[in-house]
């Protein structure tokens, strides 16, 4: 029995021991356990910070980032680096300055009152456009609520540019020619709001959110004008958009003209809506700013405008003078 007691205390010793071993740190430091790992907020320019030294409130302040990265405290002869350091790092690194030379084992504490630096920017048609400072991880359609939005002339199509500002805290050692590329990512804005394409964002990405197209339809049409496309469009939805044809149309002869890429210059190309509707021929979809003619067909406007005539005219054979 004695000498299972005697392990216990030689155990508790060592362990007392090692605790003591481990309390050797510098002033103001935690454990290297505690530390804030690689993708917890890092400090960047136009931040502002609240610094707490603890038992000396006279040395407390709010400061912001300068343009160079630093933070200029009281009683200290230097700058302090505070870009792409977390909180935890800051405070250890302002604790052993004020060690150096003023205070004996300060603590700090450092907080980011004002996290300007990861900004991400939603332009275009929504409720809400500007620059929205988050400093957790977000996704695109998060935020778009955020922004309010899409607004009904919200298109199908939506952009996101990604600067390549999440490398802005790496060594240089650690960044590769691929993280400062611009990349420009094309979106379904019906598969961002169904959570389909809802990728994560950035620091430093800019959203928007495009208008919709539109398209142009007259003539021969009941209400000419522009036809708006939310979604892809074909010749026989456009003119179901503007309300059909009029009488005496030239079925066989509707008109698309077609901006020509890199030139002033249209095309015009001709389909029948009778061999769409017989299915001969495929449905054309339209481009943005086509513009679709509907001619009138002279001879049957002709024919029409004299059966009118003689309708409008038969009841006065009927009519007698009393």
């Amino acid at each position: 029995m004695r000498s299972i007691f005697s392990v216990f205390f030689i155990l508790l010793m060592c362990n007392a021991a090692a605790v003591a071993q481990g309390d050797t740190s510098a002033p103001g430091s935690v454990p290297a356990s505690f530390q804030t790992s690689e993708d917890r907020y890092r400090i960047g320019f136009q931040d502002t910070l609240e610094i707490q030294i603890f038992r000396h409130p006279e040395l407390n302040q709010r400061v912001n980032v300068n343009t160079n990265g630093t933070i200029t405290l009281f009683r200290l002869d230097q700058p302090i680096i505070a870009v792409c350091k977390s909180e935890r790092e800051l405070a250890n690194e302002i604790a052993a300055a004020y060690a150096k030379n003023y205070l004996r084992n300060p603590e700090v504490n450092v907080i980011a009152v004002e996290q300007r630096s990861q900004a991400f920017a939603v332009m275009g048609a929504v409720e809400k456009p500007a620059n929205y400072f988050i400093n957790r991880p977000i996704r695109l359609l998060e935020l778009l609520a955020q922004a309010g939005g899409p607004t009904d002339k919200a298109g199908s199509r939506l952009i996101v540019a990604r600067t390549g500002s999440r490398s802005n805290c790496r060594m240089t050692a650690q960044r590769s020619a691929e993280d400062d590329d611009f990349e420009i990512l094309h979106l379904s804005l019906k598969d961002v709001l169904e959570a389909k394409q809802n990728i994560p964002m950035l620091p430093g990405d800019i959203v928007s959110v495009l208008e919709a197209d539109v398209v142009y339809v007259y003539g021969n049409v009941i209400k000419q004008g522009q036809v708006v496309m939310k979604e892809p469009l074909t010749l026989t939805q456009a003119i179901a958009s503007a309300e059909g044809l009029r009488p005496a149309s030239k079925k066989d002869d509707i008109r698309i003209f077609r901006q020509k890429q890199g030139s002033a210059e249209r095309e015009e190309l001709v389909f029948s809506l009778g061999d769409i509707e017989k299915r001969k021929v495929a449905d054309p979809y339209l481009e943005p700013n086509d513009i679709v003619a509907v001619n009138e067909d002279r001879v049957k406007s002709i024919f029409n405008s004299i059966g009118r005539s003689l309708t409008n005219g038969i009841p006065s054979i009927f009519y007698r003078v009393p």
